[in-house]
């Protein structure tokens, strides 16, 4: 099952953060997804306008709402970045790939 099929599950917190050892093989399922620090996701979409870039953004923001799973956006013309780490832990959990995953189909 691919990551983006998978249920993003909110983390409650009291778990670790992934290790770099674990977060390999994960990344590698994703599309040029950048791992920053072993902490957080980051990935910049680009379009050709900024009404592209905004749709973009508001679909990232329904699923957000819809998965409980939140990520930093930011917006400008022709471009949309996204951070993702799970903020109870301080670190990433599975859930951001999956999140990640469910991003690209977008």
């Amino acid at each position: 099952m691919s990551l983006s099929e998978k249920v993003c599950e909110p983390c409650r917190g009291g778990i670790p953060p992934l290790t770099p050892d674990e977060i390999t093989p994960l990344v590698s399922q994703l599309n040029n997804w950048d791992v920053i620090e072993s902490h957080h996701l980051a990935k910049e979409y680009t379009f050709s306008n900024f009404k592209d870039a905004l749709a973009f953004t508001n679909k990232v923001g329904e699923l957000a709402e819809d998965v409980g799973h939140h990520p930093d956006i930011y917006l400008a013309w022709g471009k949309v970045t996204l951070t993702v780490w799970t903020h109870k832990i301080d670190g990433l959990a599975e859930a951001d790939f999956i999140f990640a995953a469910k991003c690209d189909t977008l």
